[in-house]
């Protein structure tokens, strides 16, 4: 199992109904891709966290998170609802599934 982290920077003028909004809008939109096994989304709890905002997206092989990241519903979601309102992000692929090399699968 892969799991794909993206966390974010929310924009200084973003409220809280709009990351209530991103929150929906991002499952809503990624739960339509057929490779996608699990979405989260959630925003930090730590007012002093650089990174308000993330997502999370779990697949079943390095394979398919290569094609979730060209996926065209994927890159509408950042460039219509993230990227508006984010202005930084980091990005983090875990391998869970312990004993397995992700190189080898």
């Amino acid at each position: 199992m892969i799991d794909h982290v993206v966390l974010f920077k929310l924009r200084p003028e973003v409220d809280g109904e709009r990351v209530d909004w991103m929150m929906r809008e991002t499952r809503l939109r990624l739960l339509k891709i057929p490779s996608v096994l699990a979405i989260r989304t959630g925003r930090s709890l730590d007012a002093c966290s650089d990174w308000d905002f993330f997502l999370s997206v779990s697949l079943d092989s390095p394979e398919r998170l290569t094609s979730f990241s060209r996926e065209k519903r994927y890159q509408g979601l950042l460039d219509e609802v993230i990227a508006p309102n984010t202005c930084g992000r980091l990005i983090l692929d875990f391998q869970t599934d312990p004993g397995e090399n992700p190189l080898l699968l």
